[in-house]
């Protein structure tokens, strides 16, 4: 382990590998004794990649394929990254509020961890600091919490409470920690507004009621589970030691509601110092927001204890929050939707019990509906109090291994595990029949619909089905023999893909082989199920391709040629965001040909001993044409190799090569090429045997018949190097690079009709679950059609924000405007025998901010009985306007069925 006093040197004297090891070492040496009281610094993301950037710039070692050279088996990262500036932590700053004593300098409340800052140690923020300087310091405390208070977590966000005085009728916000006792807010609040102690009492007023006395000094604000822009109403006693009168009090209630929304979280990782695992919440909070009104009836009007006695928050049920495990919120945010859901809700507080199926060999023996009926009934109990889910888990994780464990998981696999669980567990039927399904051999649409339905309900009747479950038409046609398969298939939930076009944007680097022109990347625009003969196509129109080129696609890994995209049916889809790929504009001389793969080494230096190591593969490889002549010679293929690399040669080069090249021979039609620098180039032979090019420029050089490809590579000198600016080789982009979400993006919403009509739109299968047609006999490329068929009482919609890729996931943060109201969707069905209209109302939607490693889940979600949105963050439950339900952070949204006159009319026949 490197000596911490090395710390004391000066970043300008030590490498990047060198910074990168001090930092890891102090890290280590801090990680496992975080405790209460210790202090974190606030830093930008975006220093801090630069900086992980900068120092791992020599680190990225993936092996070598493809060569016998063993010796050559690790690849050297040349990005040249610049030594970061100062530290510039000024973008996390508000300076459109005050600054406050308790607190110091104000962050934007809208910040992410992960996206837009990270949590560092002390030791380490000192050692940059010292390095690099900058600022401003942003320091946080860390706190215990959880039910134990044996976690900890960085409270990056400390309460911002709302003082309302009475009668004076002032108002006043406040930043304070949460693990602050009462007294000590009693003392800050008396010195805000010149007051005794004495004078005044404290309530919790929360809803602009009281809810509770806090004259228990000892307690922390934690344990009353004050809340992010809470109403806290200081009373002041008059000299008759009475308070204040029920008009005072009148007035307050009249008053503009506070909108309540909850901190951004961050609970640390056992495993890591430098960043935290769990990530912030909901961030929108706004200094504003208690002049914001709720579209909501009269309070007065709704609350059947009147306005001026003491009532206690959740006394009808429904509000008590879920307390955060260690990464749990995934199962929080999952259980909330559905314990909110009214019919699960009715279900499961009544007897159950004789609707479970004990003997299912498919379910859990009837635990996992009994531990999910205990803990609903738990939740709708009267009170707050926040309740641990461990009986819960411990089941879940008896029968779904994958979700043991403290990782963050995915909330819909969580759900769908759930629904499906539920299903087994309370199957009404006890034996299920074999059942043989039929094809619909042109019979009519609504017989094989009724006939399949009935079918699975004779082997699947339960509250789940009876809730939750709907019917899909799925329309299979062979592209050979154009047979025309049609099932009828039960659905749980509708999976809804976040692309509102068929196409897809793909960046392709251009290179030419005769050296005419540098290498460009090329964004061109094709069919999303589209073949690779549409991106050539494409190309060839981008890059002005000539009559007599063509374009050679390939991808690139490990800076060699992976693939070579041979065949022009080759469907797009088999190609990632996250790959890489080049193409070769190359003549049309097909005959008696090879291609000329051209690979570039240099040599990596050791940052440790100073010493250098072996030639290491870097940058982009170059195709051309070789003749398969039995006279080419060795001084033929550096002449070609000179020409490909001839648009890279410096300044100064070329114009030594042009001054030799006009006093040797002036009428001389032969390419400068011949007068660039000579460079070390090894052919590699059959038998992995190498030919110094470089030597014997008249022999001739012998290739098979049997190879389609010749290799050569170059050796990049430090000599050679001074020569040629290789650059452009060394920048490869991904075919779709992922970034952060743009202004554009967030000003243009994707309706959610339009991704259901993506959902709904005729596509070939892929290639890994290609259909067996029963006529041809042989698995083909169908193509496939769905349409809604029978709709459920509760639809469940997923939003496929997560993309996954050979070696990457992504997270897309698409605003999707779903309507909370009214969400029509008569026109989608495809049954035109159904008459009833088909219209639905959101309830309840789990959300998901920050990245895939480090984000958290919370839920939104409508007490039908208050027509009022709440938003639950674990243990924490806050009130929430109708407009701050749509955000870019929904994920899985719940729709109830609506009553329409249809209905009415059909129930009173």
């Amino acid at each position: 382990m490197t000596d911490v006093s090395m710390c004391c040197s000066s970043s300008c004297e030590l490498s990047p590998d060198e910074e990168r090891i001090i930092i890891r070492d102090i890290a280590l040496s801090v990680q496992t004794n975080i405790k209460e009281g210790d202090t974190f610094f606030i830093i930008t993301q975006r220093w801090w990649q630069h900086w992980i950037e900068y120092v791992n710039q020599d680190q990225t070692n993936p092996s070598y394929d493809g060569s016998s050279f063993h010796e050559h088996s690790d690849l050297a990262s040349l990005s040249a990254l610049k030594r970061p500036a100062g530290i510039d932590n000024y973008d996390l700053i508000d300076n459109t509020g005050s600054e406050d004593s308790s607190t110091g300098i104000q962050i934007h409340d809208t910040l992410l961890e992960g996206r837009d800052y990270v949590l560092l140690p002390q030791v380490v923020w000192d050692q940059l600091f010292k390095w690099y300087g900058g600022g401003p310091s942003l320091a946080r405390k860390v706190i215990s919490s959880g039910l134990s208070q044996t976690e900890f977590a960085v409270e990056v966000y400390p309460l911002r409470l709302q003082l309302l005085v009475l009668p004076k009728n002032v108002r006043s916000t406040i930043r304070i920690s949460k693990k602050e006792t009462i007294g000590q807010l009693h003392k800050n609040s008396c010195e805000i507004f010149d007051l005794q102690l004495d004078q005044v009492r404290i309530w919790d007023y929360y809803g602009h009621r009281k809810h509770a006395l806090m004259n228990d000094m000892d307690k922390t604000l934690d344990d009353v589970n004050l809340q992010m822009d809470q109403d806290i109403l200081i009373e002041v006693v008059n000299n008759t030691n009475s308070t204040s009168s029920a008009q005072e009090n009148g007035s307050a209630q009249r008053e503009a509601n506070s909108v309540l929304v909850e901190p951004s979280k961050s609970s640390l990782s056992a495993a890591g110092a430098l960043s935290t695992s769990k990530g912030p919440s909901r961030g929108n909070n706004i200094e504003h927001s208690s002049t914001q009104k709720l579209n909501s009836p009269d309070r007065d009007s709704e609350n059947p204890y009147g306005t001026l006695g003491v009532t206690t928050r959740g006394s009808f049920g429904g509000l008590t929050g879920l307390l955060n495990l260690g990464n749990t919120c995934f199962m929080n945010s999952a259980i909330q939707c559905l314990v909110h859901t009214p019919e699960f809700a009715r279900y499961f507080r009544e007897d159950y019990h004789q609707e479970i199926n004990w003997q299912n060999p498919l379910g859990m023996v009837g635990e996992l509906a009994l531990a999910f009926g205990e803990l609903l009934r738990k939740l709708w109990a009267p009170g707050r109090t926040p309740i641990a889910p461990r009986p819960f888990k411990a089941k879940l994780a008896r029968f779904a291994p994958q979700f043991s464990g403290h990782n963050q998981h995915d909330s819909q696999e969580l759900l769908a595990f759930l629904l499906d669980g539920l299903h087994e567990d309370l199957n009404r039927v006890k034996h299920k029949p074999y059942i043989k399904s039929r094809d619909a051999d042109g019979r009519p649409d609504e017989e094989v619909a009724d006939e399949y339905w009935a079918n699975h309900i004779a082997r699947n009747d339960s509250i789940i089905v009876d809730v939750c479950q709907g019917q899909y038409k799925s329309t299979l046609v062979c592209p050979v023999c154009n047979k025309v398969s049609v099932t009828f298939d039960p659905f749980m939930y509708l999976s809804l893909p976040l692309q509102s076009t068929t196409n897809r944007t793909m960046t392709v680097t251009v290179f030419s082989c005769d050296g005419s022109t540098l290498p460009s990347p090329c964004t061109v625009t094709v069919p999303k199920q589209g073949r690779c003969r549409d991106l050539i196509q494409g190309l060839s129109n981008a890059c002005s391709l000539k009559h007599n080129e063509r374009i050679v696609l390939v991808e690139i890994r490990n800076h060699l040629i992976h693939r070579f995209f041979e065949d022009p049916l080759q469907l797009l889809s088999s190609i990632k965001d996250d790959d890489r790929l080049a193409a070769y504009k190359i003549p049309k001389m097909d005959k008696n040909t090879k291609y000329l793969q051209l690979i570039h080494r240099r040599r990596e230096q050791s940052s440790d001993s100073h010493t250098v190591s072996g030639w290491k593969p870097y940058g982009t490889p170059i195709v051309s044409l070789i003749s398969c002549d039995d006279t080419i010679t060795r001084g033929d293929i550096q002449v070609i190799v000179n020409g490909i690399l001839s648009p890279l040669l410096s300044k100064s080069a070329s114009a030594e090569t042009n001054a030799v090249s006009n006093s040797t021979n002036k009428d001389d039609t032969v390419s400068k090429a011949t007068h660039l620098p000579t460079l070390p180039l090894l052919l590699v032979d059959d038998n992995n045997a190498c030919i110094d090019l470089s030597m014997g420029g008249e022999k001739v050089v012998k290739l098979s018949p049997s190879s389609a490809r010749v290799l050569v590579y170059i050796d990049w000198s430090q000599k050679l190097l001074e020569k040629y600016d290789t650059h452009p080789l060394e920048t490869l982009p991904e075919v779709l690079k992922y970034g952060p979400v743009t202004k554009k993006a967030r000003s243009e919403p994707l309706s959610l009709y339009t991704c259901l009509e993506a959902f709904l739109r005729e596509e070939p299968l892929v290639p890994e679950d290609m259909w067996y047609c029963p006529k041809c006999k042989e698995r083909r490329q169908a193509s496939k059609k769905l349409d809604l068929w029978r709709l459920p009482e509760v639809l469940v919609i997923h939003l496929k924000r997560f993309s996954y890729s050979r070696s990457m996931k992504h997270k897309l943060e698409t605003f999707v405007n779903f309507p909370i109201h009214d969400f029509d969707l008569t026109n989608y069905i495809a049954n035109k025998n159904n008459s009833r209209r088909q219209v639905y109302e959101l309830y309840a939607l789990t959300n998901h901010y920050g990245s895939m490693g480090s984000g958290h889940y919370t839920s939104h979600i409508k007490l039908l009985d208050e027509n009022r949105w709440y938003n639950f963050d674990d243990s924490h439950i806050s009130l929430i306007s109708e407009d701050e339900v749509n955000t870019a952070a929904a994920y899985v949204l719940f729709y109830r069925r609506v009553k329409t006159d249809d209905d009415i009319v059909s129930n009173g026949a």
